[in-house]
């Protein structure tokens, strides 16, 4: 189209591709047995009391749903301790993203983030016309604290982490979160995404309340889309003092989160049997997955969340297809800058038994 006129940043960012729908394979590839083992999903499904609470709410869908969501906003304020001021939500953590720059980041800032991490820090920063520093992985695929630091300059915005690290699963303790923080200049704000922390096997490595009533400048970010599995809903959140907050609410949009989104959150938070479960099948998962890549002989990354970062040992675009051939979709390397690599999430003991099968079949260790 001529002479369409637009804000050329707008053509730096690659737009965002989901790991493949599964009805999307069996057209493409006329298979009918699909897993998709690549979003991080819950294996066991959404959280029964979730179901039950949005079931029943739909009778009430041509009302706008409460915009502010006080009922959830204060139910997860007494869960986490915290004020409902302290509180954002979204739908999904993706949006509290972009939330954070529309606020924050201006044309004349940076921000600093890992090489190998959620690709939406550094497309929100570049909307924004804002500049990316992205800093390469310790050896052990984990965010490297030190030189991130050394990439702060006197523009730099903000420095995001995940924790524990997507796609890598690697964790930071909190002590080295906060020693960080102490490094860092006045004026940057740290944005730390726990997106996986209930999956965490060691889940006192956030010091989340003690950082945002000290008035750090800190944005925790979670969600509802994990261990929670109301991925479909679209609601996650965000958790910071109180001055961050109210700015980010002067950007966000009216009613942005669905009435039945809230409701299966209120109920959801209060289903411990399902979250316990999801900890215990991702356990026994990740052990299975372990011993089988320790007998192939492939190299992974320990994970703390619910999924594994692994090294094929070839061309990992190859590797990804010809799972998909076999009814098993997972996520390829390549979009993190590591060719070889790629990202399972960690299915049900079936699931994780089926991807194992076609995994052997590709790399020829049968």
């Amino acid at each position: 189209m001529n002479n369409l006129d637009f804000r050329e940043n707008l053509l730096q960012i690659k737009p965002y591709v989901p790991g493949k729908p599964i009805d999307e394979v069996k057209r493409e590839l006329g298979i009918t047995d699909v897993i998709k083992l690549a979003s991080n999903e819950n294996a066991l499904g959404p959280s029964p009391a979730g179901v039950k609470a949005a079931e029943e709410c739909l009778k009430g869908a041509n009302i706008y749903p409460d915009g502010a969501a006080f009922v959830l906003r204060n139910k997860l304020a007494e869960r986490l301790a915290l004020k409902p001021e302290n509180i954002i939500f979204g739908t999904g953590g993706d949006e509290i993203i972009f939330y954070f720059a529309h606020a924050f980041i201006k044309d004349t800032d940076n921000i600093v983030v890992p090489a190998c991490t959620f690709s939406e820090y550094a497309t929100s920063a570049l909307v924004m016309a804002a500049g990316v520093k992205k800093v390469p992985m310790t050896k052990d695929w984990g965010p490297d604290l030190e030189a991130m630091l050394k990439e702060v300059a006197e523009n730099t915005k903000a420095c995001y982490i995940t924790n524990p690290n997507n796609p890598t699963g690697t964790l930071i303790p909190k002590a080295d979160i906060e020693a960080f923080m102490d490094r860092l200049p006045e004026r940057v704000i740290l944005f730390l995404d726990e997106a996986y922390f209930e999956y965490a096997d060691d889940q006192d490595y956030s010091d989340m309340n003690k950082w945002i009533a000290e008035g750090r400048k800190i944005i925790v970010l979670r969600t509802f889309s994990k261990i929670y599995g109301l991925a479909g809903l679209r609601i996650g959140y965000a958790l910071a003092p109180a001055p961050i907050i109210d700015i980010m609410e002067r950007v966000r949009l009216p009613f942005n989160t669905s009435l039945i989104a809230q409701a299966a959150a209120i109920s959801a938070l209060d289903d411990r049997e399902h979250v316990a479960g999801s900890r215990k099948s991702n356990s026994e998962g990740k052990k299975y997955l372990y011993g089988e890549f320790d007998a192939m002989g492939i190299y992974y990354v320990p994970t703390n969340a619910n999924f594994i970062w692994f090294d094929s040992g070839r061309d990992c675009v190859k590797v990804f297809n010809d799972l998909m051939k076999l009814g098993v979709i997972v996520r390829s390397g390549n979009i993190f800058g590591a060719p070889t690599f790629l990202r399972v999430t960690v299915g049900t003991m079936e699931e994780c038994r089926k991807f194992v099968a076609a995994l052997k079949t590709v790399l020829g260790k049968e």
